[in-house]
């Protein structure tokens, strides 16, 4: 092979890493911040199906406060806000990218579940916060076929960035050596 084929390749390759990094990235920056400025608040199926998923013995009122007031409302939105942000600046994107796709798993795992009980309690999925007074709702249909586009970018993500599982971008290792200059 020759190696404007191997350049070509590898060009191709970070386009398509790139693109899908984009569009995760946003869409978790999008989503985390949605639910982290609604301060608190909860989707109602999620109880539903965590109090449907954990038995009874597990499910003591310490760790439904857990769950309910503090995991769900607060750590997940800012988990989504941060991987969002990592992912749009390319700071190790297989890592993170890795790091979304049992978040993402869970989100269709709570879709599935809700679907296949045909409640219909809710009517949509809650999943972009605050952002769906102004923007408009998801059906769950339409929440798992974006969760699931979600997980295959995260594997696009994984399988095709070129470089190794920690690579950073350029402008972040120029960053360090320009930090290293100044020191001396």
């Amino acid at each position: 092979m020759s190696d404007a084929t191997k350049a070509s390749r590898q060009r191709v390759r970070s386009i398509v890493s790139l693109a899908a990094g984009i569009v995760l990235g946003l869409i978790f920056l999008i989503a985390g911040s949605g639910k982290a400025f609604g301060f608190g608040e909860m989707p109602g199926q999620t109880m539903q199906f965590i109090g449907a998923i954990l038995p009874d013995a597990l499910l003591t009122p310490g760790v439904a406060y857990f769950i309910g007031d503090i995991f769900f409302p607060y750590i997940i939105p800012w988990l989504e806000l941060c991987l969002g942000i990592l992912l749009l600046l390319r700071i190790w994107p297989r890592l993170f990218a890795a790091i979304s796709l049992p978040l993402i798993a869970a989100f269709i795992v709570n879709n599935s579940w809700y679907i296949s009980q045909g409640k219909m309690k809710f009517t949509s999925c809650e999943c972009f916060g605050i952002w769906e007074e102004m923007f408009g709702t998801l059906t769950h249909v339409q929440s798992l076929s974006l969760d699931i586009v979600l997980f295959a970018l995260a594997l696009t993500i994984i399988f095709v960035h070129p470089g190794g599982f920690l690579s950073s971008p350029p402008w972040l290792a120029k960053l360090g050596k320009g930090a290293k200059r100044q020191d001396k």
